[in-house]
């Protein structure tokens, strides 16, 4: 059966397993590294098996498989697991189990066989699909099914669990199974919808397009962009579509959300037609409460996920046309039809307000040493034009999406949703697997990289130009503002005088096979970053980021997006808002 497995993934394209060896997982890893054309990749981590795979899978447009043991082998992928689900990123994971003749089944009893987990009942809530093989004969319509599964609609991961015993089993593969439907099938999108949408932008006069992770799911950025260019209208994106528009683009206003830029949430909380296209409009991008978000704005949403639709009214805020459709099948619905003139004034007011609102947070973005959006401004002249960049959360991620310029050969990679600290290094691993002739880096907290330490020795032997940016600001820098928000700058369990502790980074680097770059003066970065660049050997340059810098400007937790801190100077604000301030949370 272990044969049949690595057969049937082979046949679908996905030759690229990444695995942790464990008792009930080695059929499986021999047979698939015994497989003409496929390779297995071992980590040192389950978790780090799952990042990479979602890695591989976002890098290649393809579908990576990730292979691990029973028991705690499969609990460990559950992090990265929830990574790919809510980022809807394809994945097939394969996990042993322990024999059927030793499963617990209906005794009672917590656990029968040796590292026994009911893995189907934890993981399900964050999978697509859990599908288990409980005995030899029709394998190959449950594998088809779970391959379907996991890319049809809206994609995500599939778990795929083999007790050990039928691993070894002989059987007979069938041939003339058909696939049977998904449980999420692709929606049929109703060409009255263009009408519909038309006629609400024909009645707007401050639109705005919201792009969200969708457009790069579904591989809609060139459809998305001639769209954008015909239509005229400004453009706001969330992180995770950061890669369907070139950061110089005269369309693109900036990122919008809790997070994002200033002046991408001032044109959206002042626009009267707000156009969401595949982005769920989550508490991070709407803010708190919901009903805070583009208040004075009609509202069109298009989703491939109708759950996600159907969430609006019940947290509060009215959609005025939903559509359910993937947004590539949207774009190329409304390809081809006239659209409206934009106002002047509008698009004067969002060029006029981008830039007085950049000149304000350069100003606003002041300390000690090393400057962390300038220094990553800087990385981002001297990269090459063609990277891939792998980010981490904390800081690096607002650090990087404010600073980092994005062209059409550029891609930013997260787990935008799920967040894990650590996720960038082994996404790297299988983001280096999934497109080797690419040029990639990492750029992760010292927090973060803490979290990864067991398969850096693994990213510097599998890569030979590996590169990694560390920045270290000496705990959780994020955490700390959160503190200084809400809990007196009491920072416990966020720095190293309460609590936190840290290698030497010189030592871990030598040891882990990079070569080490220190940057902790800025007056020195730029032959510093030209260095790290050309280095034709694993590399980690560290930047030294005093632990004072925050993340400059960010919503404060229940104040709508268009109130971030720091404050604006009234006279200013009310300049900009074209709508009635919004009410902060009680």
């Amino acid at each position: 059966m272990a044969t049949a497995v690595a057969k049937f993934l082979s046949s679908k394209g996905s030759n690229a397993a990444f695995v942790v060896a464990g008792g009930a997982s080695l059929h499986l890893i021999h047979a698939f590294a015994c497989e003409p054309g496929c390779n297995v990749y071992p980590l040192h981590h389950e978790q780090s098996v799952a990042m990479a795979v979602d890695g591989f899978s976002r890098s290649s447009n393809s579908v990576g498989v990730g292979i691990v043991t029973s028991g705690p082998g499969s609990t460990n992928l559950a992090t990265g697991i929830a990574g790919c689900f809510y980022d809807s990123v394809p994945g097939i994971f394969v996990t042993g189990q322990v024999s059927t003749f030793r499963r617990a089944g209906k005794s009672g009893v917590r656990q029968f066989g040796f590292q026994e987990t009911p893995i189907a009942e934890v993981l399900s809530p964050i999978c697509k699909e859990v599908v288990q093989i409980l005995e030899p004969s029709g394998l190959r319509e449950k594998l088809e099914f779970a391959y379907f599964a996991a890319t049809s609609g809206r994609q995500g991961p599939v778990v795929i669990e083999i007790p050990d015993n039928l691993q070894r089993e002989i059987i007979q593969w069938d041939s003339k199974v058909k696939p049977r439907p998904s449980p999420s099938p692709a929606p049929k999108l109703d060409a009255d919808y263009a009408d519909r949408f038309f006629q609400m932008l024909n009645q707007a006069h401050r639109p705005v397009i919201i792009g969200g992770a969708g457009l790069i799911r579904s591989q809609a950025e060139q459809a998305f962009k001639r769209f954008v260019e015909r239509a005229g209208i400004p453009v706001a994106l969330t992180w995770g579509a950061a890669s369907a528009l070139e950061t110089g683009h005269p369309n693109f206003v900036g990122f919008f959300g809790t997070h994002g830029d200033r002046h991408g949430n001032l044109v959206v909380q002042n626009s009267d037609l707000v156009i969401s296209i595949g982005s769920r409009l989550d508490t991070k991008a709407t803010g708190s409460p919901i009903t805070s978000f583009a208040r004075e704005a009609r509202k069109i949403v298009i989703d491939i996920d109708p759950l996600e639709l159907e969430k609006f009214s019940h947290f509060g805020m009215e959609v005025d046309l939903a559509i359910c459709s993937d947004a590539l099948a949207f774009l190329e619905l409304v390809a081809n039809r006239e659209t409206p003139k934009i106002d002047s004034g509008w698009l004067g007011y969002c060029a006029q307000t981008k830039q007085e609102c950049q000149q304000i947070e350069h100003e606003n973005r002041v300390g000690r040493g090393v400057n962390p959006y300038s220094t990553i401004a800087l990385l981002s002249e001297l990269g090459p034009r063609e990277l891939d960049v792998y980010v981490d959360t904390g800081c690096s991620l607002p650090y990087v999406m404010s600073s980092f310029s994005v062209n059409e050969q550029r891609r930013i990679f997260h787990d935008f949703n799920n967040t894990a600290m650590g996720w960038s290094l082994p996404a790297t691993v299988g983001g280096f697997v999934g497109a080797p002739t690419r040029a990639t880096v990492t750029i992760i907290g010292d927090g973060s990289l803490m979290m990864a330490l067991h398969d850096l020795t693994t990213f510097a032997a599998l890569n030979p130009a590996a590169k990694i940016v560390l920045l270290d600001n000496s705990g959780y820098s994020m955490i700390r503002q959160t503190q200084d928000q809400w809990l007196g700058s009491q920072y416990v369990a966020s720095s190293p005088e309460l609590g936190l502790h840290f290698p030497d980074y010189s030592m871990l680097a030598m040891s882990a096979g990079f070569s080490y770059l220190d940057l902790e003066e800025q007056q020195d970065s730029s032959e510093l970053i030209r260095r790290f660049w050309q280095e034709e050997s694993p590399v980690l340059l560290r930047l030294g980021i005093d632990a004072s810098w925050r993340v400059i400007p960010q919503v404060k937790f229940g104040s709508p997006n268009e109130e971030m801190e720091p404050s604006l100077k009234e006279e200013v604000f009310s300049r900009l808002m074209l709508v009635p301030r919004g009410e902060k949370a009680k």
